[in-house]
């Protein structure tokens, strides 16, 4: 016979040890939110970046790599592409590996293909870098929801997630103004072009 917690401060456990008490348990759920949550916002900032650099980055590129307008549009939107097809099979992968794997995988892989744009010098460059870029993002955010689940029980997911989710403004408020600060301060450094 198997006894089930139920929450009330004294009851035993399987082992014999009293449950936590309420306190104990918010004071838990409390340590963990504090150490997931933050790193998970900064994971969500850095996607957000490498997703909408392109943009911040396109005047200058352009004008350097002598890429029209169409070029841009295409390579630009081939991203959605590469997100739409693997979004499923990356959560699937998830599952099956666990949540360390996965987004260890994700972070590291988009980390590479963002840092390769360096290289791009032909329109089929870019717009392969930009649907690996697509297909390595593919399953973040999700998959970022779905581990939380891992962590925090029905009850507590709203506000977590709602607390992870701030991760949009805080990306908005942090990536404009550095890729502003990028792309006006840091032309020739190392001998590279602002947008690289």
């Amino acid at each position: 016979m198997t006894t089930v917690m139920t929450g009330a401060p004294d009851t035993p456990d399987t082992a014999g040890h009293a449950a936590p008490s309420a306190a104990e348990r918010d004071h838990a759920y409390r340590k963990i939110a504090a150490r997931l949550v933050p790193f998970l916002v900064f994971l969500f900032v850095l996607a957000w970046i490498d997703r909408v650099n392109v943009g911040f980055a396109k005047l200058q590129m352009l004008q350097d790599l002598q890429f029209s307008e169409a070029v841009y549009g295409f390579g630009a939107g081939i991203f959605f592409i590469g997100y739409f097809l693997f979004e499923v099979p990356s959560n699937l992968l998830l599952e099956k590996i666990g949540a360390r794997r996965t987004l260890a995988r994700i972070t590291i892989l988009w980390g590479l293909a963002s840092m390769a744009m360096i290289f791009v010098k032909t329109p089929m460059q870019f717009y392969a870098l930009r649907f690996l870029l697509g297909i390595f993002e593919a399953g973040f955010f999700p998959g970022v929801v779905l581990y939380l689940t891992y962590w925090f029980p029905a009850h507590r997911r709203a506000r977590i997630n709602g607390l992870f989710m701030t991760s949009f403004a805080i990306a908005g408020v942090i990536g404009g103004p550095l890729a502003g600060f990028i792309m006006s301060r840091m032309e020739g450094v190392e001998g590279l072009a602002n947008w690289q």
